[in-house]
């Protein structure tokens, strides 16, 4: 069961403030701008001051309890937006704000909370959270402040955890709040009942004695189970660990590449290949047999977290001619890090140079080896997305590669996206750039039949298909930009002057240089759009896969990792991939949910997911959410199942190996509990007894037995 994290600053604090009945009046107390005023519930009227983007919402009866119902609709940002009164509201006084929200339906619905100052969404703090079904959440937005704690380039700090995304804010000058869904696939169903500001702001955060980072990169100022306090308990741990991987060496069911050996009744290529059998895909192994892939992601020894300008942070940090040199390193253009160190400055490795503690000299090598050990003992029988090269050079066990589409092509300007925009693939240096990118993966891995396939490029923003995005971005693009230019060429073959088009779409554009698309799409606009959308999809996902099949004739096409996605996109992906790959962030697959892959005759591999707590030293439990180490275990056997039981998926791929580093990843601060190991190299026991559970158990899951 997920719960929400409340911070630790804030825990057995009195809320303040006075709880709504349900939303505030329209009316404000001038002397008193922060005050929340009770809304009667038994009158119909809704405030003035709400505004509703893509939602509808009803007033509804709950065992006595009036609260409303709010239905998000299928767009980008379906939101309900409360705006201040002139001047804003003054909330100096709180620590942050918070809504009871319940989620009625049968799978989790991911939420947020923005809190904006003037100039939002760039002056903003925003939390998400994900919230699981049947249950009601104390959802909080903590505001971020110029007197905040002195930690910076940290998704979650001591003492408090999480912290909202954004810069820091003024809370005496609000001028509005928000809960909306993130892009969501679907419509959703909310429930809403109580908001208030909580928290005294008058109390200050705990103070954090400096430093606070042990020499081995753990939490100083906390003790849990399994902490590591010297470097011959580093040795110790390590002993007891072989003793156990002697006695567990790998799953009784499987092959030495983790195919089920118990059925080898498939025709062998000498390479992996997918098949469908009895309505359900599979994988099958080089020589035949049944495989459902069970990985991890980001097995190297390359994490590093920045130093500079944080020295007083850390009780230890070697000299960099020392035998830990090769921990050092250096990072540029970081902007999430732009105010404080100007983007750039040293980094070092606590894992690595743990990992050096445990093995010495030859250290690499040692723990590579006893990774593959490790992976066998706990089921784990592919290597995921982003592991170094070394490692997948001399690996015993299968493996995917991954590649990302580099060079000198264009971007669609007027696109939007958390990780960039979206390739313009109608450059012509765009299958240039593909070719490129790939090169390198399938030349080095191109003849090696324990490389599963490719991934190529990672949670690309497709945009929405109710929204239409990708064309409403092309048309938002410069007039030189390529796939502008052959969107309005194709609406000029089918329109002879723009006001035949103007009529159609409902626009008024005074020239096809300016014609945009209109803030509402009638049915003529959207089959226009959907039709260049279409060929925007089927021409990126073409591309890529002639050159994979091209280069890497025997390897498999994995498609782009969606996260978002469209069902135009995951259409055209499943036309020219082999299989489709989904990032999906939840407690587990939702077989409604999902249902739909079944429609398309492709399989399916997740690439990532992951659950994590705070139980253990770490400031940020990711993006699914824990209580502690022992439910983490059960979420993951509760996944792996959930996956195994659907018909279209293959296999999936947990991110990643090791803990992120206390205070943060280099290029934007994540510091999660998301490792099947933590910064000493030590396995999490609760979850490695319960992946060598759920995996000996898979194939026989898998088949319905």
């Amino acid at each position: 069961m997920l719960r929400h994290h409340t911070d630790r600053s804030s825990m057995g604090r009195i809320l303040f403030g006075l709880t709504l009945t349900f939303w505030f009046t329209t009316g404000f107390c001038q002397s008193h701008p922060a005050a929340f005023l009770p809304l009667d519930l038994e009158s119909e009227n809704l405030p003035q001051n709400l505004v509703q983007y893509h939602v509808d919402i009803d007033r509804i009866e709950n065992n006595g309890n009036h609260l409303l119902e709010i239905r998000f609709k299928k767009t980008e940002w379906p939101n309900l937006f409360f705006q201040s009164p002139p001047g804003g509201w003054d909330w100096s006084d709180s620590l942050g704000i918070e809504i009871e929200v319940t989620n009625p339906e049968k799978e989790t619905i991911e939420a947020a909370i923005r809190v904006d100052n003037q100039g939002a969404p760039d002056n903003s703090n925003t939390a998400r959270m994900m919230i699981p079904p049947g249950e009601t959440i104390p959802f909080r937005c903590e505001f971020v402040t110029e007197n905040d704690t002195p930690f910076w380039g940290m998704r979650g700090t001591p003492g408090r955890g999480p912290l909202p995304q954004g810069k820091k804010i003024d809370p005496s000058a609000i001028t509005g709040f928000q809960l909306f869904l993130p892009r969501p696939e679907r419509s959703h169903t909310l429930l809403v009942d109580n908001i208030r500001l909580y928290g005294d702001s008058s109390i200050a955060r705990e103070q954090i004695p400096f430093p606070f980072v042990d020499r081995y990169g753990q939490y100083k100022h906390e003790d849990w189970p399994g902490k590591n306090h010297s470097d011959e308990q580093l040795l110790r741990t390590s002993e007891i660990e072989n003793e156990f991987l002697e006695q567990n060496p790998s799953l009784s069911d499987r092959d030495e590449l983790g195919a089920w050996k118990n059925h080898d009744g498939q025709h062998a290529t000498g390479w992996f290949r997918t098949e469908k059998i009895d309505g359900r895909w599979w994988l099958i192994s080089p020589e035949g047999r049944l495989f459902f892939s069970t990985g991890i992601d980001c097995v190297g020894l390359w994490q590093r977290t920045f130093i500079e300008g944080r020295e007083s942070w850390f009780d230890w940090i070697p000299e960099p001619d020392s035998v830990f040199k090769s921990m050092f390193g250096y990072v540029d253009h970081v902007h999430s890090m732009a105010d404080e160190i100007g983007g750039k400055g040293r980094t070092f490795g606590f894992h690595a140079a743990n990992v050096y503690r445990r093995y010495g000299e030859n250290y690499r090598r040692e723990w590579g080896k006893n990774t593959y050990r490790r992976f066998s003992s706990w089921g784990i029988n592919t290597l995921g997305n982003w592991s170094e090269s070394s490692i997948l050079d001399k690996s015993p066990i299968p493996f995917v590669a991954s590649a990302g589409i580099s060079g000198k092509h264009r971007q669609v300007q007027g696109a939007e996206g958390y990780w960039g925009k979206i390739h313009d693939v109608f450059d012509p240096a765009f299958e240039t750039s593909v070719e490129k990118g790939l090169g390198w993966a399938t030349k080095r891995y191109g003849k090696n039949p324990l490389c599963i396939g490719y991934f190529v490029d990672n949670e690309l923003s497709w945009g929405n298909d109710e929204a239409c995005s990708i064309a409403v971005w092309t048309l938002r693009s410069p007039e030189d930009q390529p796939c502008r230019r052959l969107l309005i060429t194709s609406l000029k073959s089918k329109y002879s002057q723009l006001a035949d088009l103007n009529a159609a779409w409902g626009t008024d554009a005074e020239s096809w240089d300016r014609l945009r698309a209109p803030t509402s799409l009638n049915e003529a606009c959207r089959k226009d759009l959907e039709v260049f959308i279409q060929q925007f999809c089927e021409k990126y996902f073409s591309t890529v896969a002639r050159q994979v099949h091209r280069n890497a004739p025997h390897q498999l096409y994995l498609g782009s990792r969606f996260s978002g996605y469209t069902r135009i996109a995951v259409g055209a992906c499943a036309q020219f991939s082999d299989v489709i790959s989904f990032n999906i962030y939840e407690p587990r697959i939702d077989p409604e949910s999902w249902d739909w892959l079944r429609e398309i005759e492709k399989p399916a591999l997740i690439g990532e997911y992951h659950f994590g707590a705070t139980d253990r030293g770490m400031f940020h439990p990711g993006l699914v959410e824990a209580k502690d180490q022992a439910e983490r275990g059960e979420l993951y056997k509760a996944y792996v199942r959930s996956v195994a039981e659907h018909p279209s998926f293959v296999g999936c791929h947990w991110f990643q190996y090791i803990d992120e580093p206390i205070t943060g990843r280099p290029h934007d601060g994540e510091n999660y509990n998301i490792g099947f190991v933590d910064v000493t190299d030590t396995p999490y026991p609760e979850l490695v007894k319960s992946a060598r559970e759920v995996h000996s158990q898979v194939y026989q899951i898998r088949v319905g037995f």
